[in-house]
This record gives structure tokens, C-alpha cells and sequence, in this order.
């Protein structure tokens, strides 16, 4: 496969094993679409599917996945920690050999007509594909989630951009786009107190928190406003989630471009903010798949903190990625399943 694009669709079920087979199912029977990992989370009921595919299978496979949870789940029903608006959530198409990111938008816009015009599904553009740069940002179009699509539609702001402009309250709405690779990225807290999974959260996020007043009130700026306080992590977006399963909490986050801060990076911030506060980091989690890349970063951190030669072999660095940050707390991390480039 000499031109290859990656989806990484999301869809709202973490906890039902046999709809989630059902749905990768049609993923494996399209022809060119290869299934490279399967990542369900039940406390987020939601499963994060990674395949590859080329230009014209990849929309074909995803379209076929979608139409399978529009079948088998139904949004009215739905609880789980992650924020979501659709049984297929979002769908992203990110080139990966040979293609171009303005080919991706392309292969996003085809597979956004063919579910809104087939399955009657809402259907909003981001990322490099948004149609309105307000539109641009995932948690902006995602803002409200399922509960707030009734009256999101009827806002002329808010007009799907493929689909009905009409509330779907078995498949709510989906968003696709073109992206660059993201890692989605968990670290783990040895307290079960969201409150303290948030905090955290709000000081490493690019985007921050409200600055607030000596009563604690929000501050405004001249325009009325709000005045924000910057995060300390660049290109990462984060919140703060419970872990019921395993008693503990996450600082769940995207590296949304792991060149400016890699899982490494990461990780020691959120330690440092975890011990301003009295917690522990126990350990983290990649979502999905990462490539090479941040994984040999990450060794060679390790291996230097602990005044080793970081010229190790491949597989050595691997293995201090996994040791430093903790990557087989809640599941084993098996390299060859979880890195792209070992199963390409």
C-alpha cells in the first residue's frame, strides 16, 4: 500500500463487546482497510478503532462502520465520561504515506455526504476541513454534547454541513475531518477526587482557566471578555475524568501535535502538578496507537534521567518508554500492537 491514510473513528460504546465486534466488523470486510487496533473504555462507554486504508477504502470502511452504530446504538441511552454527540462520534483521516492533508479533507467531505445524504445523520466539518473557523476546533463543535444538539440544530450558526438540519435522537450527530497524528493520552492519579483530575488539567492545557479576582470571581477585560491564564503544555488539550473501574482518576489528554509536546513531556508536567497538590502519578496510557517517533523521545528521556547512554538499540528505547511512563498500569503495553509503524 504505497498511499495510506489512517482513521481513527471514535464511536459511543465501551462496554458491549458484541457491538463493538459488529461495528469493527464492517471495517475488516472492506476491501484495501486494514484493522490495526481496538481500544474499548467502559467507563467512557466509548471505543477509540484505528485501521488504514487507501484514498478511496478508508472513506468506504468508515461509512460502513458508521451505518453499522447507527444500527446498533442508540444515543437517547448513552452515559459515559467522555463527551460525545453521536453514536459515531467523531472520524478523523489523517495522511500518513503518500498523500496530502488537502486529500484528506477530500476523503472527509466524500464520507460527511455519504452519511448525511444515506443515513439522514447531522454531519459537521473540522480541523483542516471545517468549513467556518469557528467550526475548526473539536470541543467547540462537540460543546453541549448529544444533550444540546436539539437546539444546536435550530441555530442558523449551528447548519450541519451535510445532513439534516434535523435532531437524529438515535444517532445524534458526527464530526469528520483531516488531521495531523494525534495521541491520545491518559495519566493516571492515585485519588479518585475528579476535582483534583481537573485542576491539573487546567493548568497544563494550552487553552487554561478563567483568571479570577481575589473573591474568586471570574476577570474580564475591557471587552467584557473573560481573561485567561495559559496552560503550560503546548498543543495539548485536556480534562479531568474518573476511572470507577480501577478507583482512581485520569488527566485525559490530546497531544494534538506530539512534535511540540510528545507523551514524555507530558507526563513530567502532570507529575509536577500532581505533586503540588499532594497526589501521585501511578502510570499513564496511550488510547489507540502512537507512532515511533515519541516512543524513542521518551526512551532516550528515561534512559538519560537515569544517567544511562540513551544510543540504546530500538527496542531497548521502547522498553524505557514503556518503564518511565508507566504504560502497563491498567493493561500490558505490547509494543508490536500498539506502535503503527510495527504493524505496517
Amino acid at each position: 500500500m504505497d498511499r495510506i491514510v489512517e482513521c481513527v473513528p471514535n464511536f459511543s460504546e465501551g462496554r458491549d463487546m458484541g457491538v463493538v465486534k459488529a461495528i469493527t466488523g464492517e471495517i475488516e470486510k472492506t476491501e484495501g482497510a486494514v484493522l490495526l487496533d481496538v481500544d474499548p473504555n467502559g467507563d467512557y462507554n466509548r471505543v477509540v478503532v484505528t485501521f488504514v486504508g487507501d484514498t478511496d477504502s478508508v472513506w468506504k470502511a468508515a461509512f460502513a462502520a458508521t451505518a453499522k452504530a447507527a444500527e446498533m446504538i442508540d444515543m437517547s441511552k448513552h452515559k459515559g465520561e467522555h463527551p460525545r454527540m453521536g453514536a459515531t462520534d467523531v472520524v478523523p483521516f489523517v495522511p500518513v504515506s503518500g498523500v496530502s492533508m488537502d486529500e484528506c479533507v477530500q476523503i472527509a467531505r466524500t464520507y460527511g455526504r455519504e452519511v448525511g445524504e444515506k443515513l439522514g445523520i447531522p454531519v459537521y466539518l473540522y480541523e483542516y476541513a471545517a468549513s467556518t473557523p469557528a467550526r475548526r476546533n473539536l470541543a467547540s463543535v462537540r460543546k453541549g454534547e448529544y444533550e444540546a444538539l436539539l437546539d444546536k440544530l435550530k441555530d442558523p450558526e449551528w447548519v450541519p454541513d451535510f445532513g439534516p438540519a434535523e435532531f437524529n435522537a438515535r444517532s445524534g450527530a458526527t464530526v469528520t475531518g483531516a488531521r495531523v497524528f494525534l495521541i491520545a493520552y491518559n495519566v493516571n492519579l492515585d485519588t479518585a477526587d475528579v476535582n483534583i483530575a481537573s485542576e491539573i488539567a487546567t493548568r497544563v492545557r494550552e487553552s487554561g482557566r478563567p483568571e479570577r479576582d481575589e473573591q474568586g470571581k471570574v476577570v474580564k477585560d475591557e471587552n467584557g471578555k473573560t481573561k485567561r491564564i495559559p496552560g503550560s503544555l503546548k498543543a495539548v488539550k485536556a480534562m479531568g475524568v474518573p476511572l470507577e473501574e480501577h478507583g482512581i482518576t485520569q488527566v485525559s489528554m490530546n497531544l494534538v501535535d506530539y512534535n511540540i509536546t510528545s507523551p514524555h513531556i507530558a507526563y513530567e508536567e502532570v507529575t509536577r502538578q500532581a505533586e503540588s497538590l499532594g497526589v501521585k502519578v501511578t502510570g499513564s496510557e496511550i488510547v489507540g496507537m502512537t507512532p515511533l517517533a515519541p516512543m524513542i523521545l521518551a526512551g532516550k528521556h528515561f534512559l538519560e534521567k537515569a544517567s544511562r547512554p540513551a544510543d540504546e538499540s530500538e527496542d531497548e528505547l521502547v522498553k524505557a518508554a514503556v518503564s518511565g511512563l508507566g504504560l502497563s498500569q491498567l493493561a500490558p503495553f505490547k509494543p508490536k500492537e500498539k506502535i503503527i509503524e510495527y504493524r505496517m
